[in-house]
């Protein structure tokens, strides 16, 4: 499975291209076992009519009649220097673990694996991030109800690669035959590059935070605002009534301030999060 990954990114993904597919597998005991995999094709705008749901289920369908493992355990999708936390990828994965419990999403990083570590990491969606989903109630009160902040939105799944017997006897073979040189040094300037690219995300991510966080700002100024004029005008209501009692007038009928003074709609905070 996870040289078929390697093998999609490499025949399709293009520098920051992101490559995705289906995991299959099975759940024994209390392990999730994935066996086997295959790619989403890549379709361009020419497709219009190309539908995913349908594809995954003929080659579903198809892997059945060979009598290869079929059940469907999640997906995959790479990753361009660590940036795979996004709404879309929260959606799917709400999608898939809500329809088939036993969920994960795979991430692989190319650039990582292509220095020589193996990057390959496992993710699920925390209960309490499955109901605030189910809910939809992405406000600051209700995640403050459900009390998710961003360090208990996804769990990572640990991962055990297994090989068959005969795999592993080749790859000690290749590795005693190997002429690779040495590991490069930690201090090794052909980093940099990556290392650019690294700082230039993350600063990128830190703009998108603080224009949200000026966003949420504007709300609270409003809110205030309106606060403000909400009491301004029920102590001047309270004023006339009291001076209309002391001519012995009827009291001013009272009002709806509710519809009177709207509040502002609060910005959704899930983006924030998965900013965070």
């Amino acid at each position: 499975v996870v040289m078929k990954i390697i093998k999609h990114y490499q025949e399709e993904g293009q520098g920051s291209e992101v490559v995705q597919g289906v995991l299959l597998g099975l759940v024994v005991e209390d392990r999730l076992e994935i066996t086997n995999c295959f790619p989403f094709p890549q379709h361009t705008e020419d497709d219009a009519d190309f539908d995913e749901v349908q594809y995954q289920m003929e080659m579903m369908r198809s892997l059945r009649h060979v009598n290869i493992d079929h059940l469907h355990v999640g997906w995959y999708q790479s990753t361009f220097y660590g940036s795979f936390v996004s709404r879309a990828l929260l959606d799917s994965q709400f999608s898939y673990q809500h329809a088939i419990e036993e969920s994960v999403v795979l991430i692989y990083d190319p650039i990582k694996t292509a220095q020589g570590s193996l990057c390959l990491k496992a993710y699920r969606l925390t209960p309490k991030l499955m109901e605030i989903c189910k809910e939809k109630d992405f406000s600051a009160d209700g995640l403050k109800k459900a009390n998710v902040g961003h360090e208990s939105m996804f769990e990572e799944v640990p991962i055990v690669i297994k090989n068959s017997h005969l795999v592993s006897v080749l790859l000690w073979e290749l590795e005693d035959k190997s002429t690779a040189a040495d590991k490069h040094e930690l201090l090794n300037l052909s980093s940099s590059t990556h290392l650019e690219k690294s700082l230039q995300m993350l600063m990128d991510r830190v703009d998108d935070m603080s224009q949200d966080i000026v966003k949420y700002n504007n709300y609270c100024r409003s809110l205030s605002k309106q606060q403000q004029q909400k009491h301004q005008y029920i102590q001047r209501r309270q004023q006339e009534n009291a001076q209309r009692q002391s001519r012995g007038d009827p009291p001013l009928l009272e009002e709806d301030l509710s519809k009177m003074f709207k509040p502002p709609q609060p910005p959704p905070r899930m983006d924030t999060l998965l900013i965070a």
